[in-house]
């Protein structure tokens, strides 16, 4: 049974449904909007998996799953950028958000990442420690901000409302990942100017490790066929 791992609940999971169901493969949950099982018609030896967006890459990883629909950014941070445990099959046009550097609005000398850079040493000089940089995402933060040559922070985990944590007074800078900024500007933070760290949007994904039958194998190239994308490798 080919294994089609979905996110389970909002947008993203009605969006997924929509692509699929736009190309022959209609996707729907079995029963309440509280039970996380569903079926799929048009095809028949594959069944979805709703999953929280954030298991979707782990799940791949482990090979517990044969396909898997996820932001970039998730994989991207759980698995690392061209992890060989998956492959990229289709960017599905939805799920877009940017994982951005942004900072008080009353840092006004500090517009660049070079700028952070100098007022990172000028907060450690003054302060006795790092300037902190609150996010979830710290292996994509951390790949992004050396190689822009910034090393005086340090990167505070931050698992919700993290455009708060400079507020509150637990960080001084945020990465986060954000698509209207309207958040951002009600806690009068701004995005630097070059501070994209990862434009993300939803992604169709094949585990290169999960096992595969003969009657699998087969599923899947009619699968592939259906939806238009290669057959994995």
């Amino acid at each position: 049974m080919i294994r089609i791992g979905v996110p389970s609940k909002g947008r993203l999971m009605q969006d997924c449904f929509d692509w699929f169901g736009a190309r022959g493969v209609t996707m729907r949950r079995s029963g309440s909007d509280r039970e996380y099982s569903g079926v799929i018609d048009g095809i028949a030896g594959a069944v979805p998996v709703l999953l929280s967006a954030g298991e979707i890459p782990r799940e791949l990883a482990a090979g517990r799953i044969h396909l898997g629909v996820t932001g970039s950014d998730l994989v991207c941070e759980y698995l690392g950028t061209n992890a060989p445990e998956v492959q990229e099959l289709a960017r599905l046009g939805f799920g877009h958000a940017d994982l951005i550097l942004a900072v008080p609005n009353v840092w006004v000398d500090v517009d660049t990442v070079d700028d952070l850079d100098a007022a990172a040493a000028q907060f450690r000089a003054t302060h006795g420690h790092r300037l902190r940089i609150a996010t979830k995402y710290h292996r994509l933060v951390r790949d992004y901000l050396q190689t822009q040559g910034v090393a005086d922070y340090q990167l505070v985990d931050s698992q919700g409302a993290t455009e708060g944590t400079v507020k509150n007074g637990t960080a001084e800078a945020i990465a986060d990942i954000t698509s209207s900024g309207e958040t951002l500007r009600a806690n009068h933070l701004r995005i630097l100017s070059d501070g994209l760290i990862h434009s993300s949007e939803a992604v169709l994904w094949a585990s290169r490790m999960a096992d595969c039958s003969a009657e699998d194998c087969a599923t899947m190239a009619r699968l592939a066929g259906m939806l238009g994308v290669p057959v994995t490798t």
